[in-house]
């Protein structure tokens, strides 16, 4: 069952994020080198790349080596929740896709987030997952905010208007920020106790 479902999913994902990339180059503005650039500054093309690629290395994965990785599954779910409930709290009203576009939009912020919570809820190997990762996997997006602001600062472009500079002003954008990694945290203690009584 786990590996019928990663296959399930991994396909999903691999057609959300294919299809993205292709309607982001075919509608740019820019040139296809910063367009490629400004695909990959999205945190939601970030996390569900990794979900996805997570969920192909099930499909390939021995039966031996799975308990080895407990808390990988666990903080790509708590990326992936924070993405899907950013979009839902702060980005939808934002614009109006249509067509393929909002197909896509779906899948990426709705669908996905979806699947993995289920993914995580049934297989992650929960009694061996440990508060003290919650710092390891703050790592990536903290990174991730650090390379965008200093990138947006010479390209003008933030992939998110809470962190718009420009627009908001760096102490307003530390100001989101803070409140981001602040939920980024109960998201993560959440997983952890909610995991630690199902004990799954």
């Amino acid at each position: 069952m786990k590996k019928n479902l990663a296959i399930i999913f991994a396909l999903i994902g691999w057609f959300a994020l294919i299809t993205q990339y292709y309607l982001h180059i075919e509608n740019r503005t820019t040139s296809l080198m910063e367009a490629n650039f400004r695909f990959f500054t999205y945190f939601t093309i970030l996390v569900n790349f990794l979900a996805t690629l997570y969920f192909t290395t099930v499909v390939f994965q021995k039966q031996e080596n799975e308990d080895k990785k407990s808390g990988i599954l666990t903080a790509i779910t708590v990326y992936i929740t924070i993405v899907g409930a950013t979009y839902q709290i702060i980005l939808r009203g934002t614009w109006q896709p249509t067509g393929l576009q909002r197909v896509v939009d779906e899948l990426l912020h709705s669908v996905m987030p979806v699947l993995t919570i289920i993914f995580w809820y049934l297989f992650e190997n929960k009694a061996r997952v440990k508060y003290s990762q919650i710092l390891k996997w703050a790592l990536f997006p903290i990174i991730y905010l650090i390379v965008i602001l200093i990138r947006g600062n010479f390209s003008g472009f933030y992939p998110y208007p809470f962190v718009d500079v420009t627009a908001l002003g760096l102490p307003k954008v530390l100001i989101n920020s803070l409140f981001v990694t602040i939920f980024f945290f109960i998201i993560s203690f959440l997983y952890i106790r909610i995991g630690k009584a199902v004990k799954k």
